[in-house]
Order: C-alpha cells, then sequence, then structure tokens
C-alpha cells in the first residue's frame, strides 16, 4: 500500500503556489526587472522620510493639524502636475520623464536633509520640500504605471500588479520601522534624510539602463496637446460607470479611513509610546499588505473583479473603526492596521488590473496621472480631514468616525452603481 504522505505534499505544496504571488513578470521582463527593482530601493527611502517628516512636524508644533497640514499642501501641487502633465507622459520618452522626475525627488529630499542641519528649521522649508515632492510623485508614479503594461503582456498585468504592490508595501515594512528607530533619536534625522537621498541615486542609476519608452500612438491620429489633451482622457471615463468607480471607491476608502496623519499624536497619548511606535503603525499597514500581496497568486482567477474591490474596501474600513475602538491596547491595535493593509492592497490589485486592461495606451499617461492623484492625492486630503477632526474632538474620535464614513461610502456606491458588483472581465468598462 502506497505512502500518502507524498501525495499529501505535493497537494499542498501545490496549494501553496496557487496563492503565491507569481514571480513570471519579473522573469519575462527585464525592464520590468529593472522599474521594480529601483523602485523598491527608493520606496524604502521615501517611507523613512515619512515617518522623519511627520516626527519632525509634530516635534516642532505638537499638533496634529500641522501634520495634516503636510498633506495639504501636497495636494495642490498634485492635483496641478498630475493633470497638468498627464498628456506629456502620452507624447515623450518616459524613460527621460521619470529620469528627471527622480532628479526632482532626489532635491526635495536635499531639501530635508538641509532642515534637518538647522535642528529647529522653520515649517515653511518642510512644507515647501514636502509640496515639491508631491508635483514630481505626480510625474513619476503615473509614468511608471503607464510604462509597465509595455513591458509584460496583459495576461500577466494582474501579477505585475501584485508585484507592485509586493514592492511598495515590503518598502511600507521595512522603511517605516527603520524610520521609526531612526528618528527615535530626533538628532538622526539627518541620516533619515541622507538614506532617502541615496536611495533616489540607486533608482536613477536603474532607470539609465532601461530602453527608451516612447508611447505606442495612432498614427492616422493627430497629436492634441494642452487642455484638448487633458480633456479627452475625461471624455474617455464618460459613460464608463465602472471604470469611473475604481477611482471614486479609493477616495472613499483614502480620505476618510487612512488614519496615518494621527499615527504621532496616538503613539504619545494613547499608546503612551515614543516615535518608534510611529514607524511600527506605519509598518503594520504595510506589512499586512505584504502579506495579502505575497498570497494574491488567486487573484487572476477572479472574474466578478468589482465585487471583490468593494468587498476589500469594507473590509478596510471595518479594519480601521475596530482600531479606533481598541484603547491602549498596542498590539491589538497593530494587528487591526495589518488586516487594513491587506485589504488595501486586494483593493489596489484589482483597481490596477481593471484600469490597465481597460485603456488604450495613447490615453493611458493622463488617466495613470488622474489614478495618481486619485492613489496619492486621497490619503493628504484624509490627513488634513483627520488632523481637523481630532482637534476638535479627539484622535479617537477622528479614526472611528472615518473608518465608519468609509464603509457608508463603500455601501453608496455599491448601490448608486450596481453594474460595478456585477462587472466581470472582459465586459466593458
Amino acid at each position: 500500500m502506497s505512502d500518502p504522505a507524498p501525495t499529501r505534499r505535493r497537494v499542498l505544496a501545490g496549494r501553496v503556489r496557487r496563492m503565491s504571488v507569481d514571480i513570471q513578470p519579473l522573469r519575462a521582463s527585464r525592464d520590468f526587472r529593472l522599474l521594480w527593482t529601483g523602485e523598491a530601493i527608493s520606496q524604502v527611502g521615501s517611507q523613512i522620510t515619512l515617518v522623519a517628516l511627520f516626527v519632525q512636524v509634530y516635534h516642532l508644533t505638537h499638533s496634529s493639524i500641522a501634520v495634516g497640514a503636510v498633506g495639504l499642501v501636497q495636494l495642490v501641487p498634485m492635483m496641478f502636475v498630475s493633470v497638468g502633465f498627464g498628456p506629456q507622459i502620452d507624447r515623450f520618452d518616459r524613460r527621460k520623464i521619470l529620469l528627471c522626475a527622480q532628479f526632482g525627488l532626489m532635491f526635495s529630499s536635499v531639501l530635508l536633509l538641509f532642515g534637518a542641519h538647522l535642528h529647529h528649521p522653520p515649517l515653511a522649508l518642510l512644507y515647501l520640500a514636502a509640496a515639491i515632492n508631491a508635483g514630481f510623485t505626480s510625474i513619476s508614479m503615473p509614468t511608471r504605471a503607464a510604462m509597465t503594461p509595455n513591458f509584460v503582456p496583459a495576461d500577466m498585468l494582474a501579477p505585475a500588479a501584485a508585484l507592485n504592490q509586493v514592492m511598495w508595501n515590503g518598502a511600507g515594512v521595512v522603511g517605516p520601522a527603520l524610520g521609526g528607530i531612526i528618528v527615535s533619536s530626533y538628532s538622526r534625522l539627518t541620516f533619515a534624510y541622507g538614506i532617502d537621498v541615496a536611495s533616489y541615486l540607486v533608482a536613477i542609476a536603474f532607470a539609465l539602463m532601461l530602453r527608451p519608452q516612447l508611447p505606442v500612438r495612432d498614427p492616422d491620429k493627430e497629436w492634441v496637446g494642452g487642455w484638448k489633451a487633458v480633456s479627452a482622457g475625461f471624455r474617455f471615463l464618460k459613460g464608463r460607470s465602472v471604470l469611473q468607480s475604481t477611482f471614486t471607491i479609493d477616495v472613499v476608502a483614502m480620505v476618510f479611513g487612512m488614519p496615518r496623519v494621527l499615527f504621532p499624536a496616538l503613539a504619545a497619548t494613547q499608546f503612551h509610546r515614543g516615535p518608534e511606535a510611529v514607524g511600527w503603525m506605519f509598518s503594520s499597514v504595510g506589512f499586512g499588505a505584504l502579506v495579502g500581496a505575497l498570497t494574491s497568486g488567486w487573484v487572476s482567477r477572479i472574474r466578478r473583479q468589482g465585487l471583490a474591490i468593494i468587498v476589500a474596501v469594507a473590509a478596510w474600513g471595518g479594519a480601521i473603526t475596530a482600531f479606533g475602538l481598541v484603547g491602549d491596547r498596542f498590539w491589538l491595535a497593530l494587528g487591526c492596521l495589518a488586516l487594513a493593509g491587506g485589504a488595501d492592497v486586494i483593493s489596489a490589485v484589482f483597481r490596477s488590473t481593471i484600469q490597465q486592461t481597460t485603456i488604450p495606451d495613447e490615453l493611458r499617461g493622463r488617466l495613470s496621472a488622474f489614478n495618481i492623484f486619485v492613489v496619492a492625492g486621497g490619503p493628504r486630503i484624509g490627513d488634513f480631514e483627520g488632523g481637523v477632526v481630532a482637534s476638535i474632538f479627539t484622535p479617537e474620535v477622528s479614526v472611528v468616525s472615518g473608518g465608519l464614513l468609509c464603509l457608508v461610502g463603500v455601501g453608496m456606491i455599491a448601490v448608486m452603481v450596481p453594474g460595478f458588483a456585477r462587472w466581470r472581465v472582459g465586459d466593458p468598462p
């Protein structure tokens, strides 16, 4: 009689492989591999800087509104650059645009490094650096997003999106944890910002190795620039309710349900811990998202991707609400944030897949820029909203009310756009 143990092991190994993230896009495409690796390194530095900047502003002001204002000053350049520069991504060599954006991002970190040497820098300098960073992020991120579908075939877009989430959220674990440790002593801010500057140098080196990335355009169509090019992107969205919903549902989740601006205040007043706790809270969101991304091998088998997004964002809102209700139980709070991060990454994978499979390359830069404004601008609006509510009431009230509003918003989208939950892969958007 044969031993059933090897059979069970093979079955278990097969299940693990089906659940694990698919790394085929990294194997299949040299340029995707270069883009992915360079971004992974620079994201670690960026996450260290995010923790350092929030801690620095809170240390100087002891005000959640002042920390939330970081997001507000970033919102304006993000809005104008996302809308105004998007058409250029569809016109010029995307590799050159990416390189210029990386140099601009490095300059913003150099400004923060200079401010850290002043020990008590003016807030205006920190806000200026944050605004410059936001402007160039609004160029860098959509450029990368527009390049990816040209690096991998269509059937690898979902695994590529999952790998990007692994990269971003892996950096979201490592970077904040390192940032919290580094800035546990306020005098180490220069070290934190210096690491970020160095990480951009590495990202620039990887971008230089990419092949030129000229956009694919219909040769029979004359290029139209300026506002006409911008409006062409918005006209494409008209009537495509499923595609529109991938943007609006993320706005709801990030504006109301992202409590990161409150982490410094919560660490000090609710959990009675130092700056390292801020890093742990950031890292917990990233850790949950990383686990979700690493076990995302199943996503390519999901057909009703709109419904999957609704469920994931509802889970995000529920986990954030729970985070606000745990009191001073720090490790339970970290668990809630990890659950939220896992839900968020699943939403992000499906939103990215729907967008990249339904938007033509000639419009991808413009609509990727719009998506980046939603993805990156939403949390910044949420930063200010959360800071204001926390100053009027308490940080705990701000967290709980935001999570509940997120749940209400998801329910409204599901009711008002029933086609979103019914949408299947291959249906028109």
